[in-house]
């Protein structure tokens, strides 16, 4: 194609982007932002040979219809359909699975180290977005890659955060010319001028030295020169012809390069351009007007939001930390009341936690508000920092539990595993949104040490008492047990028995570490006990009420999503394929009353 057909191909994608993630939901913004980036990305490489590294995989659905899943699109993110991240086992075209972020420059060092070591060819490239840099893990990588001499090509796409302001007209002069095809074409002649003799290496290191020297005058250096990087930019990620023409430059330089590229995130729809952070991830909604479909309820990330935000008006010790989630926190209200105690850390769970540290123990109530998939990034931290020193820090564990579309890299099904191998942590579970309110304040004023209150996306179901009675039914032929919003389905499952003349009682846990003992006079009752929970096996608390000496003998049973890892779906989807729903439970049920 020529540059022309090139540009038609864009708006033709855009086109494509807007009517297909209306039905389907996802990530629009941040994909509208790259197209003419990626369209580069696949007229200069190879995709299926050359490896590709996304960093923050939700920009990755352009490249998706440009490798051969257009006819797919319908199925995105839905059971069994296409993932909304990067997966290899999806495409060869996918090098690696991205669905948290800075970990792409470490990731292609190590795919261009085993390409040297092999004596393969083939390039690597690693596309970040500009908030990736907020993540102490893509410094890391960066300074290694830019020591290793390793050809590699980092693209930066900044649309948003400025990494280096431009000083003065010079160093806008120096920037534009720099990314001229005449400079370049200048620059090889040059070297190949001078590579012929021992005089001519001399004299090209020397006036490139002078050249470095003067430009150091001239303008502020950039911290990607210093790293040992060559760097392309800033520049106009819209222009399909120049970004191709520089990704090739690139290439052929045969060292580390950065291309940072300017884009517009929403570029070519003007709701997404207008309000870029609401369809950064989009349920279905009206191309026409960019509405959605469905009016939004309130949820537990906004109960919590405002609860705190209250809680903080009458106490001026409570902070309110997050990593890059303000609003999918429920914090915005808090950040709006309260600016001087609100900080948002970027994509930088570590620090978070370990800043929360500090404020604790200067006398502060910090409340970490973090998804449960990205708190696994601050382990180190949680261990180290927090609970050695007992700290009071309160975390606000939000998307518990399985989350839907997003699949393997955001289900949050392993912090009640490693947040219960933390000495001294307390971790309560609401089970609908009142509950949650009357545990966040137990958790800021009742305990001590580190605590969190983990609870689900998304609202209440059909249980909204809030009762400290932990039997929600009572029953005489076996016990159902659960926690969070998972004791809405045991009520449904008992429903469906009770049609079968099974009287289950329903028991609620709320503190699941240390582990509350609400359960044991239910069982001992009833002679059997029937847990369910949505983690891993062995992520739950069924392994230690199995040990438990006071259930000795009597027929107990853990449901859980067993091993692996849960792919895309719907909750409700993914919930009956890993037998969780109300039917398969009850019919689980009947089994151990079966059992002798």
């Amino acid at each position: 194609m020529d540059e022309t057909q090139l540009r038609a191909l864009c708006a033709e994608i855009r086109s494509f982007l807007v009517e297909q993630v209306a039905r389907t939901g996802g990530h629009l913004a941040s994909n509208l932002g790259v197209v003419e980036l990626t369209v580069a990305i696949h007229r200069v490489f190879d995709t299926a040979r050359d490896r590709l590294v996304f960093d923050v995989g939700h920009q990755s659905y352009v490249h998706k219809l440009l490798t051969g899943r257009a006819e797919r699109f319908s199925t995105l993110r839905q059971l069994d359909g296409l993932a909304g991240f990067p997966k290899p086992s999806e495409s060869v075209h996918d090098a690696f699975i991205a669905g948290h972020a800075s970990n792409s420059v470490s990731v292609a060092l190590g795919m261009a180290r085993a390409r040297t070591l092999r004596g393969e060819d083939y390039s690597v490239i690693a596309l970040m977005g500009d908030g990736a840099l907020t993540g102490g893990l893509a410094y890391e990588g960066l300074n290694d890659a830019g020591s290793s001499r390793e050809p590699l090509i980092v693209i930066l796409n900044d649309n948003g955060m400025s990494i280096k302001p431009n000083v003065g007209a010079m160093s806008k002069h120096l920037s534009n010319i720099r990314t001229k095809r005449s400079y370049y074409r200048i620059k090889k002649v040059w070297r190949s001028a001078t590579q012929g003799s021992r005089f001519g290496r001399c004299l090209y290191r020397g006036v490139h030295r002078m050249k470095e020297g003067l430009k150091k005058r001239l303008i502020n250096s950039n911290m990607f020169n210093e790293m040992g990087f060559e760097y392309f930019g800033p520049v106009d990620g819209h222009d399909v012809g120049r970004l191709c023409w520089l990704l090739t430059e690139a290439r052929e330089l045969n060292k580390p390069v950065i291309l940072h590229v300017i884009t517009r995130k929403g570029k070519g729809y003007a709701p997404a351009e207008e309000n870029p952070d609401r369809f950064h991830g989009v349920g279905p909604f009206d191309p026409a007007t960019g509405l959605p479909c469905a009016e939004s309820k309130t949820g537990f990330s906004d109960t919590f939001g405002a609860a705190l935000a209250e809680l903080a008006q009458q106490d001026p010790r409570i902070c309110a930390i997050t990593a890059a989630m303000q609003n999918g926190t429920g914090l915005d209200l808090f950040a709006e009341r309260f600016p001087e105690r609100f900080g948002d850390a970027g994509i930088a769970e570590g620090h978070t936690v370990a800043m929360a540290a500090g404020l604790a123990k200067q006398g502060m109530l910090p409340v970490v508000a973090v998804y449960s998939t990205f708190l696994q990034r601050a382990f180190d931290m949680l261990i180290h920092d927090v609970a050695i020193l007992k700290l009071h820090v309160v975390f606000a564990v939000d998307r518990c539990g399985l989350v839907g579309a997003d699949g393997e890299t955001h289900h949050g099904v392993f912090d009640l595993g490693y947040l219960r191998l933390v000495p001294g942590m307390r971790i309560l579970c609401p089970s609908n949104q009142a509950e949650l309110k009357l545990l966040l304040r137990q958790a800021l004023y009742e305990t001590e040490g580190p605590v969190a209150v983990r609870y689900p996306r998304g609202g209440d179901g059909r249980y909204t008492a809030c009762s400290d009675d932990p039997v929600l039914r009572t029953g005489k032929d076996l016990t159902l047990c659960a926690y969070g919003v998972m004791i809405n389905v045991m009520l449904d499952a008992a429903d469906l028995l009770a049609a079968r003349g099974i009287e289950a009682e329903v028991v609620k846990l709320t503190q699941l570490a240390p582990l509350e003992t609400a359960y044991r006079g239910s069982a001992q009752k009833t002679g059997a006990l029937l847990l369910a929970e949505e983690c891993p096996v062995h992520c739950g608390v069924y392994d230690q009420i199995a040990a438990d000496p006071a259930l000795r003998g009597l027929r107990c049973r853990g449901l859980d999503l067993g091993e692996g890892f849960t792919q895309h779906g719907t909750v409700s989807q993914l919930l009956e394929r890993a037998g969780l729903d109300a039917k398969s439970i009850s019919a689980a049920a009947m089994t151990l009353l079966r059992e002798k």
